[in-house]
């Protein structure tokens, strides 16, 4: 049985305002507009001012935030560990506005703009393409149509330039090094970012104390086995102390994180188990095949979305494994165990 998490604030820091994690990490966390209503952002201390870890969403009311937070404060860099709207909306404004340049990786950064410009298969109409083949309704197609490039609602700009993260990168912040920690399946090239000195991992999406972060399988890459990239990713973090306090990108700072990581690999086997029971000897499509996943209906593009992402990165993991079939017919893609 694995140990409950600890974790080591009770409360999470109003809008506008931060809360100290130790000396020379601040907490923020800003307002998002989705059912997940909030992002952690982590400042770090250094000569000249204060790098953020990650930037907010792009609306007036993250805006606002920050230039309270600013008020009295220099920004030196905005250090992104991944290209989703929560994490990279406030980029290009962080860096025209309060002179902070971008830091990121080459993978998201390249994606997040090809996104951004509706280029090819990262475009609006071919993910609704891609969707309809694996059953979305013709409502839900409008829907989304209607909805448009949503990324860049919350991204409506990037900056023309980054400085490139690697994988196992030092960063000099302040009086400490941080070593970037690469993971894959949540996005194309996600940053985490690990302390020795201080026991601390700033975490972002990859590990979160109280959900699995989104795991989803993309036009450009519709054979792609996201799921087993994830998991392989944060076996990773198996290599760090027990000890180590984690920065999450969503809830609040914990420690535990070696039963965090099973925990999530009980979760999506769990997932799976599903799956694979509900397919016996029946073919269904991802969208057919929702409701075994989730005991909740989703009527807005935006949940949709993730929840067809995440049903088609399961039944790819379990085609890669040889415990289910693909059955694919021009207009429908269907999944049989």
């Amino acid at each position: 049985m694995q140990a409950p998490l600890v974790y080591s604030h009770d409360t999470s820091p109003a809008t506008g305002t931060t809360v100290p994690i130790m000396p020379g990490i601040e907490w923020i966390c800003m307002p998002l507009p989705f059912a997940l209503n909030h992002i952690n952002l982590w400042l770090l201390a250094e000569e000249g001012g204060y790098a953020t870890i990650d930037t907010g969403i792009a609306t007036p009311e993250v805006r606002e935030a920050w230039n309270t937070i600013l008020a009295n404060r220099t920004l030196t860099r905005a250090i992104v560990t991944h290209l989703h709207p929560d994490h990279v909306g406030m980029a290009s404004w962080l860096e025209q506005e309060k002179g902070a340049p971008l830091w990121m990786s080459q993978g998201d950064y390249l994606t997040a703009t090809l996104i951004n410009a509706s280029i090819g298969p990262f475009s609006t109409t071919a993910l609704i393409d891609f969707f309809i083949r694996h059953g979305l309704s013709q409502a839900m197609s409008s829907a989304f149509s209607e909805r448009g490039n949503h990324y860049r609602k919350g991204v409506p700009a990037l900056p023309n330039s980054y400085r490139q993260l690697f994988a196992g990168d030092v960063l000099r912040i302040g009086s400490h090094d941080w070593r970037t920690i690469v993971g894959y399946g949540h996005a194309a090239e996600h940053m985490s970012l690990y302390c020795e000195e201080l026991h601390v991992l700033i975490s972002g999406d990859m590990l979160l104390p109280r959900i699995s972060t989104n795991i989803s399988v993309h036009p450009a890459n519709p054979y792609g086995n996201p799921l087993k990239l994830f998991l392989d990713s944060i076996d990773r973090f198996l290599e760090l102390p027990p000890d180590t306090l984690v920065l999450p990108s969503h809830g609040r700072p914990f420690r535990g994180l070696h039963s965090r990581v099973a925990q999530l690999h009980a979760h999506h086997v769990e997932r799976c188990d599903i799956l694979l029971k509900a397919c016996k000897g029946h073919a269904f499509s991802a969208a057919e095949i929702i409701p075994a996943l989730f005991d909740r209906e989703f009527s807005d593009p935006h949940q949709t979305m993730f929840a067809l992402g995440e049903a088609i990165a399961h039944l790819n993991y379990l085609v890669h494994a040889g415990k289910m079939q693909r059955l694919e017919q021009p207009d429908l893609i269907r999944f049989i165990s």
